[in-house]
């Protein structure tokens, strides 16, 4: 990889309302250390990665540096970024300010602590080799399709079904030319490929992990921390 610079985008600005804590969600603690931690710590730890963004709420870069860098030194060059109204506009406020040098562009959700280095690297391989790529899981539960009422309509044939997760990954011309063109038309999207792929861009699904979660419930913390025990 030493021919390319990788910058990973770490949005970290939501509030995340269902865990019912007063603070945002990413700095409530999972074994000892806040969920936004162990995120970056990954990233941090991985050899394919070059920089890391944070993207931060705008009142909150001295929760970060009180909370995030006394529990934990990162060591490659990193920027804060203050993020947007909603997490396209965050993303976009990030990928303005990565580093001139860097040619792929990871993101990925500053609530999911439990990526693991293996589907890091596996996804900035696969961006380097089609262009862009995103971590999902086979759709495990049968999937029905309703009417306006309620009613099933089809039962969906869930073999081509993927649960799409983190991280989505890019060659960094594909993704910045892809929010260019969201913000110039007004396109609004549920992701990062959901941009890119209305620029007409194929974009691979690499198999990911279940265990790759993102924590928005107090239950989805319990698992966390169970799967955190079973590593250690």
């Amino acid at each position: 990889m030493n021919d390319d610079f990788v910058s990973v985008i770490i949005p970290a600005a939501g509030r995340g309302t269902r865990m019912g804590k007063s603070i945002n969600k990413q700095y409530i603690s999972l074994d000892k250390k806040a969920i936004l931690t162990h995120t970056i710590i990954a990233f941090d730890k991985c050899p394919y990665i070059d920089e890391i963004l944070i993207v931060v709420a705008d009142n909150e870069e001295k929760l970060f540096k009180d909370k995030v860098l006394k529990e934990y030194r990162i060591k490659k060059p990193y920027k804060l970024v203050v993020g947007g109204s909603t997490r396209q506009e965050s993303v976009y406020n990030a990928v303005k300010k990565v580093d001139e040098r860097c040619t792929i562009i990871s993101v990925h959700d500053g609530a999911r602590p439990l990526i693991s280095n293996k589907e890091i690297i596996n996804t900035v391989l696969g961006a380097k080799k089609y262009g862009g790529c995103v971590l999902g899981v086979p759709v495990k539960e049968t999937v029905k399709k309703a009417d306006s009422d309620g009613f099933v309509s089809a039962t969906v044939e869930r073999s081509t079904l993927y649960n799409i997760r983190t991280p989505q990954v890019f060659k960094a011309d594909i993704l910045k030319e892809a929010y260019k063109n969201a913000e110039e038309k007004g396109i609004i999207g549920t992701d990062d490929s959901y941009l890119v792929e209305e620029n007409d861009i194929k974009v691979k699904i690499i198999k990911g992990s279940y265990n790759n979660i993102k924590i928005t419930t107090p239950e989805d913390l319990i698992y966390a921390q169970e799967i955190l025990s079973s590593r250690n």
